[in-house]
């Protein structure tokens, strides 16, 4: 991309959402089930906190629980799956009106370091489910951005709360995810100029082309003719791509029209590291 995706200015609004939300929860609301599948409201929260003070320790350099070894994307899911159940059972000993103080005081320094990153440099981590072998920053704080966001519309989902899904908070949380779609696409044949257009409608949703190159798929502008178009709303949209939905589920909510085949690989595009 030429133009980074911009998140950076959402993280202190996001944050401030966050904290007004779980401050607002009666106690009940705590232990309510989410689409983490075998996370709580509570548990969900607490995920939230392990991320930013994961983040405020990699700005000083510090590792603290380094992975013995990876070898495959195989492996660096399961050690972040150990990391993030390790925490969430830990947080279980621990108050939410705690909770809620700990993630007020993480929230500036993490955000800082997000501010203090070039965007264009290297980021340390690549966005391994966008197929990167190296990104650039912006990608990794935008990657992050998607990580705060689809966490906290777990918790509002779960107790039926409104608030980040306008196209201020939710549009560039679907494009960074939607960078993922030329490595979806990548084992997909087709004659190249071929075009799959995803459509989410309503004002925070967008209109997304992508088009067959003689090097594999690409991103790309506006299209003259399309062979498939898939069309989903924001909810199905954000769900699907953090694995809410499974393929078979999502074929109900997705509406595929022109060439199925082609419409069809997006039902399974993750866009978080599962």
């Amino acid at each position: 991309m030429t133009e980074p995706i911009k998140t950076l200015h959402l993280f202190e609004p996001l944050e401030k959402k966050l904290v007004e939300l779980l401050r607002s929860l009666p106690p009940d609301d705590w232990k309510k089930p989410t689409v983490a599948k075998q996370w709580t409201v509570k548990d969900v929260a607490a995920h939230l906190l392990d991320t930013s003070i994961r983040t405020i320790a990699q700005s000083k350099e510090f590792v603290g629980d380094p992975p013995e070894a990876i070898d495959s994307y195989a492996d660096l899911v399961s050690y972040l799956n150990r990391l993030n159940a390790d925490w969430v059972k830990a947080m279980k000993r621990v108050s939410p009106e705690t909770l809620i103080e700990l993630l007020t005081i993480t929230q500036k320094p993490m955000i800082e370091y997000y501010h203090s990153l070039e965007l264009w440099a290297p980021a340390r981590f690549p966005v391994s489910w966008a197929g990167e072998r190296e990104s650039k920053n912006w990608f990794h704080i935008a990657r992050e951005y998607t990580e705060r966001w689809h966490h906290q519309q777990q918790i509002r989902d779960a107790v039926k709360k409104e608030g980040i899904m306008d196209r201020e908070f939710f549009f560039p949380m679907i494009d960074t995810f939607m960078q993922a779609l030329p490595h979806t696409y990548r084992q997909v044949q087709a004659s190249e100029g071929t075009v799959v257009r995803i459509i989410i409608p309503g004002d925070a949703g967008g209109a997304w082309n992508l088009q067959r190159t003689s090097s594999g798929w690409k991103l790309t502008g506006d299209a003259f003719s399309t062979a498939a178009t898939v069309e989903l709303g924001p909810d199905t949209a954000w769900k699907l791509f953090t694995k809410v939905f499974t393929r078979r589920e999502a074929e109900s909510l997705v509406k595929i029209t022109g060439n199925r085949e082609l419409g069809v690989p997006l039902l399974g595009m993750v866009s978080v590291m599962a």
